[in-house]
This record gives structure tokens, C-alpha cells and sequence, in this order.
């Protein structure tokens, strides 16, 4: 493997990803500016990150076969393509059915563009690197809010949201698709039926459940943390905190979870994605339960951030490597895009979920089903550690 290969590869993902993330998070902060715009509810117009999710989800099982066929590269070019007529749909929407499609449309392109794809990509390109690669990877792409929540603030107070949506499509038409066309190294070409198994299951599904074991350990922690990214700041509020306070300490975790995600780029390749789950799903029962036993005080809120932000950072890359522990190249395409289903319907139900949780239960009753769910996610993480292939060590 030449490193410059590498090294461009990284850069191409980097920039693409983090245009893509920045991108369709823009809801956050023109939402009500397109409520008042289209006559919409604030509550729908926010539905549509959960509509991308859902979308994303359900479509990438129906990718596996074409990521092992033609390469994530022209998947991730075509998604690409579609992305740019979501951001034009999304400019042009004029009531909820016409933006309810446009984020329909956008999340059939985040299905071959976000995250998965990028990660088969890398797999492809530097097999025996790719948990190194994927970890720097999401080094960059976890400043995504960080830098384009201030760009659309500029962008839609200066030219409204509709061109920011213009803006964001000629960004991924002038940067995006070249960088993806030119910048990427091409698949090598494979010999006719040299293809691994080509039935719908994926390959894991049929070696004693260790597919689902994955799944079900992801999902269960995903549904915390993709939940708590939501309510966080109402999760401390009801703590007893101050609004002011409450918004210092969430502020705080980002930084957090990318510090995390830098050490586990500096391990350098030490321990695999089942071990990186092991020490962080530790931490997250630990966190909640020092924000119940210190019932909102100050010491226990820095504490929880503190375990919470690097356990969370820490499972963010463990989702992504854990399947590098029993896959090869050809099955771990396959075996993303099945796991991307209900990891993203995870992302799109558990905000809401845990919302209604807390507003008619409290957060004592988050924080249980939370220590629930990651104690649970140990247990599976610990039955997948003992069936690590003796060729992989810990």
C-alpha cells in the first residue's frame, strides 16, 4: 500500500464527508426560518433528519450487492449526484409533500454518501489499515456541526435558507463530485464470479448468530447515544441546572468525544473494535450512574460528561471496526449496509423516544433505561470478545 494513496484517499473522505454531514444538518439552525417560510409546524420541519434517517436506513441494505459489484467509489459518485437534486428539491420546496420528498431524496443519497460507504471505501482501499484509517476519519468528520452550524447561521441570515440549500448543492457539484471522480483511487477490477456469496442474508447471519450479536451491540448503545445528542441539554436541565450551565456542559462533550476518538487513533492499531467497546460501553452505565447518585450537582454532571463523552467518542469508531474483527473486504460491505438499518431507524426514534421519556417520567427514568440498554450491550460485546478469531488479537 503506497501511503500517498492513503493519504489522499483520507483527505478526498474528509473533505466530502464533512461537507455532507454539514450539510444536512443545516435543519438545526434554519428549521424555524422554514417553518415560518413554508407554514409548517416546527415539530415537522425538525422530522426531517428523522425522515433522512429512515431513508438511509431502509435503503442500504438494498446497496450491499452493488457496493461488492461496482465499488463504494461509483456508488459514493452516483449518491452524490442525488444528493445535489435534494438540495435543489429542498430550495425549491414550497409546502410539506414537497419537503417531505426533498428529504426523501436526500436520504437515498446519504445512504450511498455518508458514513457506510466512506468506510467500505477505506476497507477496499487499505484493508489492513482500515480500523487506523476509519479512526482518522472520524477524527475530521466529528467537527462537522462544529464548522457548518456557524456557515449556515452566516449563510442564512445573509442570503436566507432556500440559497444556503443552493449554495450547499453548488459546493458538492464543484467540490464534492470532482474530488470524488478524480481524487479516489479506482476498485481493481475483479474476475467474473470471484464475487463472494451473492444471496440477501448477510454472510454472518449463517456462523451462529455473530451478525446479530453485532447488531443488537451497536443498536443498543446507539439508541443512548444518538438519543442523548437530542436531549442532553433537557436531560441536565431536569437535573437541575441552569439553562446557562446546562448549555456549558453540553458544549463541553463534543470535544470530548473527538478527544476519545483521537486516542483511539493514537492506539495506533493496539486493540481491535470489540476491545475499544468493551472499555467504553464500561463507562457509559458508570456516567449514569453518577448523575443519578449526585442527583445535579455540579461535581457529578463534570464527571458524567467526562465518562459519558469518551465512552460515546470511544463507540462511535467501536461501531464502525467491530465488523473488521469477523469480516473480510468483500463481506464487510455487505455486512455494513445490513447493520445500517437499524442503526439508522435507531437514529431517527430514539431522539423522540427518549424526549417523551423524560418529559413524562423524568430523567432518573432516562438514565435507568440508558444503564439498561449499555449494561446489556456489555454483556453482548463480552460473548463477541470470546469468539474472536484466533488470528485477530485483542
Amino acid at each position: 500500500m503506497i501511503p500517498s494513496v492513503l493519504v489522499r484517499t483520507l483527505i478526498v473522505l474528509g473533505l466530502t464527508q464533512l461537507i455532507g454531514w454539514g450539510s444536512v444538518g443545516l435543519i438545526a439552525i434554519v428549521g424555524r426560518q422554514i417553518a415560518d417560510d413554508l407554514g409548517m409546524d416546527v415539530a415537522a420541519v425538525f422530522a426531517g433528519n428523522s425522515i433522512l434517517y429512515l431513508v438511509m436506513g431502509l435503503c442500504a441494505p438494498l446497496l450491499a450487492k452493488t457496493f461488492g459489484q461496482i465499488g463504494a467509489r461509483l456508488v459514493m459518485i452516483c449518491g452524490t449526484v442525488v444528493a445535489i437534486l435534494g438540495f435543489a428539491a429542498l430550495a425549491l420546496s414550497f409546502g410539506p409533500v414537497t419537503y417531505v420528498m426533498a428529504w426523501v431524496i436526500l436520504g437515498i443519497a446519504g445512504s450511498a454518501t455518508l458514513t457506510t460507504p466512506a468506510f467500505i471505501l477505506l476497507n477496499e482501499v487499505v484493508r489492513p489499515n482500515a480500523r487506523s484509517a476509519i479512526s482518522a476519519l472520524m477524527l475530521v468528520t466529528g467537527l462537522s456541526s462544529s464548522l457548518f452550524w456557524p456557515i449556515a447561521s452566516f449563510l442564512s441570515h445573509a442570503a436566507g435558507w432556500r440559497m444556503t440549500c443552493v449554495i450547499y448543492a453548488a459546493s458538492m457539484a464543484l467540490l464534492s463530485l470532482p474530488l470524488l471522480i478524480f481524487g479516489l483511487p479506482r476498485r481493481e477490477q475483479t474476475r467474473p464470479g470471484a464475487e463472494t456469496t451473492t444471496d440477501d442474508a448477510p454472510p454472518a447471519a449463517k456462523a451462529g448468530g455473530t451478525f446479530w450479536l453485532v447488531v443488537s451491540a451497536i443498536a443498543l448503545n446507539a439508541s443512548i447515544t444518538y438519543g442523548f445528542s437530542a436531549i442532553l441539554i433537557e436531560l441536565l436541565k431536569a437535573e437541575g441546572l441552569q439553562p446557562a450551565a446546562a448549555v456549558a456542559f453540553g458544549s463541553a462533550l463534543g470535544i470530548i468525544q473527538v478527544s476519545a476518538r483521537g486516542i483511539e487513533f493514537l492506539g495506533g492499531g493496539r486493540w481491535d473494535g470489540i476491545t475499544t467497546g468493551l472499555f467504553a460501553g464500561i463507562a457509559l452505565p458508570v456516567a449514569m450512574a453518577v448523575l443519578i447518585i449526585g442527583a445535579g450537582a455540579y461535581w457529578s454532571v463534570a464527571a458524567f460528561i467526562l465518562l459519558y463523552g469518551l465512552g460515546s467518542g470511544a463507540l462511535a469508531v467501536a461501531r464502525a471496526t467491530i465488523p473488521l474483527v469477523f469480516y473480510d473486504k468483500a463481506a464487510y460491505a455487505k455486512t455494513s449496509s445490513h447493520i445500517a438499518l437499524p442503526l439508522n431507524v435507531i437514529s431517527a426514534l430514539s431522539p423522540p423516544s427518549l424526549a417523551a421519556l423524560l418529559t413524562h417520567f423524568g430523567s432518573n427514568a432516562v438514565l435507568g433505561l440508558a444503564i439498561l440498554c449499555s449494561c446489556s450491550a456489555l454483556v453482548i460485546l463480552f460473548i463477541l470478545s470470546r469468539r474472536r478469531p484466533n488470528d485477530r488479537p485483542a
